[in-house]
């Protein structure tokens, strides 16, 4: 079965990772360029893994929440919102598609993404329907 295992973090995430100060968060939150690339070293090295296994489908990542937009129906007229949007703090900021034996081993791949130093973060893991049976409803 497919899991998806999907990745959340702030607009002031993004602005940190970018080296600008967010005035809600302390200095030390900042990331440095070092630590920003050691992510995507941990990341590029985290998907090899699973590719090595077999078990990647896809993975990505997405652009900042000021780069997004919701749809809505409002009193039957379509409204378009650009992001971020103040009423949602967390954001899908990326995501990883697998393929394996269990919910179990989707788990652990996922758990392999929360790791020390990133207290407070977490990830969520979905198996994806492929059928009307899978949604069970």
């Amino acid at each position: 079965m497919k899991y998806l295992i999907m990745m959340y973090a702030t607009q002031n995430d993004f602005a940190m990772m970018a080296g600008r100060p967010v005035p809600e968060q302390p200095p030390e939150r900042m990331l440095s360029r070092d630590e920003v690339q050691q992510m995507h070293r941990f990341m590029e090295e985290y998907h090899r893994r699973l590719e090595e296994s077999g078990e990647l489908v896809e993975a990505r990542g997405l652009t900042p929440p000021a780069h997004a937009r919701r749809v809505t129906l409002r009193q039957g007229d379509t409204v378009v919102t650009d992001g971020p949007y103040p009423e949602t703090e967390e954001v899908l900021v990326g995501y990883t598609i697998v393929e394996c034996a269990s919910y179990d081993r989707a788990t652990e791949i996922a758990a392999d993404l929360v790791r020390p130093g990133f207290e407070g973060e977490w990830v969520d893991v979905r198996p994806i329907a492929e059928n009307m049976e899978d949604l069970g409803i």
